[in-house]
């Protein structure tokens, strides 16, 4: 049996299956058991070869892609971001290539990849949908488009993306689990578990081939958090909603839309309309931020600052200007709000903030 239906056949059976605290266990084995299917199923179809891919370089600070159905207005949303230019058409399928773009903001690069619109079943190949949405995989950041009269495209784009092992806004599960040769399962909570149980811990482990291991859960994890976090093929990825054409809608189908999704941006591409908004979501959900380097004896260069993700350490940038800094660090200086007075010394572990003064300095 090929593993499509193999999936098919077990999400049928979690249908069938009514959930209670008797059953919980079992559809843990289940959903384990799908987990690993799709999961051979994503590495076989990578490994095969079979079709012409995508090959996009990635480039600039960060790369976001531009994700939704035919005809809801990416490439329009392209050319209004960047410098590329995309084929805009009223027609479907007018991308049928991913077209690359440049979108720069506040100092830092970020490339934008209008990809061909997805349908229905992407995730299982058609339309080259899974060509398509593992684009997405390698992105720092998905822009879902959806056209303002198709709100529930939504959720069949959500569900594609899943199938593929991508959870946009999701966080990492914060499970660790350490395999044994002998000594059974020991399973340790930070908090109280309200949406899995010891039973269903075990099954999914079983179904794993585990059967000794020291299991640490920190947070109130579900099932099927708790099994993503046994996925190596799952990927966590900020996602932005966009809202399109809305300049086509009235004022209350429009505030109607705005009350079930508050944290969707609601745009008009084609006239221009929340252009900067859309900017700064982009540059905001990113996370990035701005450091002036300051090298010995001189000034800082505050024109081109070094975009960096939010977080980052000194090392980090050390790492990101050249190896042999890494190497040769002895410690930095800081001006900035990540410090406490100006010039202050700090070591390779201290995280940065946005418009720090940062001064490396080397062994010589």
């Amino acid at each position: 049996m090929a593993i499509e239906d193999r999936i098919k056949e077990i999400e049928e059976e979690i249908k069938k299956t009514s959930y209670n605290k008797a059953t919980s266990h079992h559809i843990g084995k289940l959903k384990a058991k799908m987990s690993q299917l799709k999961e051979e199923s994503l590495k076989r179809s990578s490994s095969s070869g079979k079709g012409r891919g995508f090959n996009i370089k990635k480039s600039g600070d960060s790369t976001v892609v531009l994700l939704g159905f035919p005809s809801v207005g990416k490439s329009t949303i392209l050319n209004m971001l960047t410098n590329a230019e995309s084929k805009v058409g009223a027609y479907e399928f007018t991308t049928l290539d991913i077209v690359p773009g440049i979108m720069e903001y506040r100092n830092a690069k970020i490339q934008i990849l209008d990809i061909p619109g997805i349908i229905t079943g992407a995730s299982k190949g058609k339309g080259r949908g899974r060509e398509i949405l593992s684009v997405a995989r390698n992105a720092d950041l998905i822009v879902m488009v959806l056209d303002v009269f198709n709100p529930q495209h939504m959720n069949v784009i959500i569900n594609e993306l899943r199938n593929i092992g991508i959870r946009p806004n999701e966080k990492v599960p914060d499970v660790t689990v350490k395999a044994k040769k002998m000594g059974g399962l020991k399973i340790v909570s930070t908090v109280p578990l309200t949406h899995i149980d010891e039973l269903s811990i075990r099954s999914i482990l079983t179904e794993y081939g585990i059967h000794s291991a020291d299991v640490l859960i920190r947070g109130d994890v579900t099932m099927d958090q708790f099994i993503d976090s046994m996925d190596s093929s799952c990927c966590y990825i900020p996602m932005l909603l966009a809202i399109n054409k809305i300049d086509l809608a009235g004022e209350a189908y429009i505030n109607e839309l705005k009350s079930k999704m508050p944290d969707a941006l609601f745009i008009a591409a084609d006239k221009g309309l929340k252009t900067e908004e859309l900017k700064n979501e982009i540059f905001e959900r990113l996370k990035l931020i701005r450091v002036y380097l300051k090298p010995q004896g001189r000034q800082a260069d505050l024109k081109d600052p070094l975009i960096i993700r939010g977080g980052s350490t000194v090392i980090d940038v050390a790492a990101k200007l050249h190896r042999e800094f890494v190497r040769n660090f002895r410690h930095a200086k800081v001006w900035g709000t990540s410090v406490k007075f100006p010039g202050q010394k700090v070591g390779p572990d201290h995280v940065l903030e946005d418009q720090d003064v940062l001064r490396l300095i080397l062994r010589k």
